[in-house]
């Protein structure tokens, strides 16, 4: 039969050193999540999501309404240049004014749009010194009858 060695309190003494170093890793790869969640984009893009949300049977009676319209919009970005078509169900070509703004989606940066009218149902607005990348073109047509079409699309710009 073996006799057992005997006990020297040495041999276990890295034991402890390692559950600590362990939980220091777990604090170190915590405290980097936390800087990169708190130090980048956040996700909200609207500061009153939560009114928004509740409001949205609204939002969705308005989409139904321009949907009843039957209009229909093609907005373009060439040359230094916003172009707007609209036209109705038939596709005629739909009077009124037009106003909007170009923005950022990300950054919120806002352009004001001087949109003139080429001809019925088209309009035309020069902003040459855009930065590249995405914009959106947030526009609003008042009809001959008072009637409102919001148009939201996206633009690139190179």
């Amino acid at each position: 039969m073996r006799t057992p060695a005997p006990f020297d309190p040495r041999r276990g003494r890295w034991i402890p050193f390692v559950f600590v170093g362990l939980m220091l890793i777990v604090v170190a790869v915590n405290g980097v999540l936390v800087f990169a969640a708190l130090s980048t984009f956040t996700g909200v893009t609207s500061a009153h999501a939560y009114e928004e949300g509740r409001a949205y049977n609204h939002i969705l009676e308005e989409a139904a309404r321009q949907e009843a319209l039957g209009w229909q919009a093609n907005v373009q970005w060439s040359g230094g240049r916003l172009s707007v078509t609209v036209t109705d169900r038939e596709g005629l070509p739909v009077p009124g004014h037009m106003e909007g703004t170009l923005q950022r989606p990300l950054e919120g940066t806002t352009r004001p749009l001087a949109l003139a009218a080429a001809a019925p149902g088209r309009w035309g607005a020069a902003a040459a010194d855009l930065a590249a990348g995405q914009w959106e073109a947030r526009l609003v047509l008042r009809g001959p009858r008072a009637e409102k079409l919001d148009i939201r699309q996206r633009i690139f710009v190179p």
